[in-house]
């Protein structure tokens, strides 16, 4: 019965918020994850490893795993990189990999444009085995595994300062918008790759030696739900320790702390205070991220 009652779950959720692509509480040092015109931007190639586990005590409810790696060629005019990621919601599985380029464009004393473009293949599969069915002779979902391939494709822009002092960026992934058909390939289905859009921005204000503070937003749009929207706001002690919070519109309000060993292995950690109902049923929402640095910085 929980099986039952966590597939409709899922498809009423899906069917009222539209989001398909996962979130990330530490979207501002997970920014690449985002657009791909961030790829190459640090003067240095960086591994990150991003860990989501979505309303913790709710059967079958969200986990996302992602590996990416990105940094730019010697001149630093390009940047190349990639991604391979999972993400999980009860018998759906959606698993790709995308490969990445961006261009960046110097346009002031220390002031760069980036633009980037992503390229990959999805994997969407549903296991029918872990789905109970109210009527048990429905033909239309078997007993078995079903999978679909297709391509993808994204862009972004992103301009930045090279002292890492602001930043802002626009990004639209999924643009194919390719259907999904599972189990009759001759039965019409609503479900497609739906286009989403990003903003992120955010300023370092240097408050003393020690001390910088950073506010910093992403704003998500996909039609036809309510544009969401991220507010964060970190202390950084001495570019290695910050804490920091954030609040994200009809969902959560998040903590968040992250710590960085020798300038080169960064641990970064946020929990989720969810906000709207689901508060009753789940304990919260955990994200883990480590990054490493993987040679010395370039100069700029």
């Amino acid at each position: 019965m929980k099986k039952y009652l966590s597939i409709i779950c899922i498809l009423v959720v899906s069917r009222m918020v539209a989001q398909q692509l996962p979130q990330y509480s530490n979207y501002m040092v997970n920014d690449f994850a985002l657009n791909p015109a961030v790829c190459g931007s640090n003067p240095y190639f960086e591994g990150k490893s991003n860990n989501r586990y979505q309303w913790v005590g709710i059967t079958d409810a969200p986990r996302t795993y992602l590996l990416s790696v990105n940094g730019p060629t010697k001149n630093q005019k390009m940047g190349l990189g990639g991604m391979l990621f999972t993400d999980i919601v009860g018998p759906t599985h959606r698993t790709g990999f995308y490969l990445t380029y961006a261009y960046h464009l110097k346009v002031a004393e220390k002031v760069k444009v980036s633009l980037g473009l992503s390229a990959g293949l999805l994997q969407f599969m549903v296991d029918a085995s872990k789905i109970q069915l109210h009527d048990q002779s429905d033909l239309v979902i078997s007993n078995g595994v079903q999978s679909v391939l297709m391509p993808d494709f994204g862009a972004g822009i992103y301009a930045y300062s090279t002292d890492k002092k602001w930043y802002a960026g626009a990004s639209v992934p999924q643009i194919l918008q390719e259907q999904i058909k599972f189990f009759n390939a001759e039965t019409s289905s609503l479900s497609k790759l739906a286009t989403h859009v990003y903003f992120t921005g955010g300023y370092k204000f240097t408050i003393n030696d020690d001390i910088k503070v950073e506010p910093s937003t992403c704003i998500k749009f996909v039609s036809p739900a309510p544009v969401q929207v991220d507010l964060g706001l970190r202390a950084i002690y001495r570019d290695m320790v910050w804490l920091g919070a954030a609040y994200r519109t009809h969902d959560a309000v998040s903590a968040m702390v992250g710590y960085t060993l020798m300038q080169n292995l960064t641990f970064a950690y946020s929990y989720d205070f969810t906000t709207t109902n689901i508060r009753k049923y789940s304990s919260g929402t955990h994200e883990i991220m480590i990054a490493i640095k993987f040679n010395k910085a370039l100069k700029q």
